[in-house]
């Protein structure tokens, strides 16, 4: 992936995060991401430190969902 794909990909979470937030009305532990110090914004971060900042991200908005569901949803479609 392209440094600028990851810059992408890396706002596109942001705001995943952001609007998650605003419907379940909690917040996404992102201490890991918020140690990192870089942001979609960024720009002169170089690529790996984009890539631990997408996956940390990533990681604190499943963890938040995971804890949120209660029962397991198929992976079947009906």
């Amino acid at each position: 992936m392209k440094k600028q794909e990851l810059i992408h990909l890396h706002g596109l979470l942001a705001e995943v995060r952001n609007h998650y937030e605003e419907l379940a009305g909690t917040t996404v532990e992102h201490s890991e991401y918020t140690a990192l110090g870089v942001r979609p914004t960024s720009i002169h971060k170089s690529k790996t430190d984009h890539k631990a900042a997408v996956f940390a991200l990533a990681d604190g908005i499943t963890s938040e969902m995971t804890e949120e569901t209660k029962e397991p949803v198929s992976a079947a479609a009906d």
